[in-house]
């Protein structure tokens, strides 16, 4: 074995141990340097014990002392679809089918106090929907889904914030029944539909009652106007001939029935029969005063 000069061989160990100081060196700032993507959190450990949450960007840590235990996701996560059945107030049974989408927080909250937080959040909004749905009758489950909703996130998010969690949203996607439920409510309706056409038919029939009376009222209204506007009339006609009478005097009047009197006989001798014109008893004394009357007036 052929043996290295005291110089060789002292250079050769002195670089190793320089080889063995970078390997080292690098070591150290490799589990030193830790750089965490923007959608995740890190938790670090020491000796089994919790040290540190590191967020997005770079961190340092002990090197050989603290390790990353727990590499956790802060994006938002949706439950898979659940069903649970559930009792309303008024004794209906309904099955529910709900999604639930959350977020992490806080991980060291996480990782230390909850195993399988999806199976335990699936767990909880179970038992919150079926007893929020017994204090609510069918008909206010169906027309209430957005109260509903809310009340459920409100009670869910008290529940899992010990666990780090944020429910940023929580959603009804159906209220299922089953067949005999169904069919009980679509008769039901059904009877509910022909209730309101009838009600709609009796209000019109009503309706045109009250139009058919209106008009009748409005003809009545129109026809006694009709006769008050006449009787106005009559008795401006025989106001002006009072006035007249009045202004005239008394022979002004027997003047016109004397010439009435003598129409009325001419009209008669025109007519069928002309030959013999029955004169009524004083038509003498009528056609006397006339004349009277004629030749005072000239």
């Amino acid at each position: 074995m052929q043996d290295f000069p005291a110089g060789i061989g002292d250079l050769i160990g002195a670089n190793a141990a320089l080889i063995f100081i970078a390997v080292l060196i690098l070591l150290a700032v490799g589990s030193a340097v830790r750089i965490v993507p923007q959608s995740q959190k890190f938790v670090v450990e020491r000796f089994g014990r919790l040290r540190a949450v590191l967020g997005p960007g770079i961190n340092i840590i002990m090197p050989f002392l603290d390790r990353v235990a727990h590499r956790i996701s802060i994006l938002e996560r949706q439950l898979p679809t659940s069903r649970q059945d559930a009792i309303t107030a008024d004794n209906v049974l309904v099955q529910v089918e709900t999604s639930v989408f959350y977020r992490i927080i806080e991980p060291e909250k996480t990782v230390y106090r909850i195993r399988d937080i999806d199976a335990a959040i699936a767990t909880t909004v179970a038992g919150i929907v079926r007893s929020e749905i017994g204090t609510m009758e069918l008909d206010q489950v169906q027309s209430n889904r957005a109260s509903l909703i809310e009340r459920i996130r409100d009670s869910l998010a008290n529940v899992v914030d010990d666990w780090g969690i944020e429910v940023t949203r929580a959603e009804i996607l159906d209220v299922n029944l089953d067949d005999a439920t169904r069919a009980a409510m679509l008769q039901q309706l059904n009877a509910e539909r022909a209730r309101r056409a009838q009600v709609t038919e009796a209000e019109g029939k009503r309706r045109a009652v009250e139009l058919a009376a209106d008009g009748e009222l409005y003809a009545a209204e129109q026809h006694a106007k009709a006769k008050r506007v006449l009787a106005d009339a009559e008795a401006y006609a025989t106001a002006a001939i009072a006035e007249a009478i009045a202004r005239n005097g008394l022979e002004a009047a027997q003047y016109q029935v004397a010439l009435k009197q003598v129409e009325a006989l001419s009209d008669m001798a025109r007519g069928e029969g002309r030959q013999t014109i029955v004169l009524p008893a004083g038509a003498v004394e009528a056609f006397g005063e006339a004349f009277r009357l004629l030749k005072g007036r000239a």
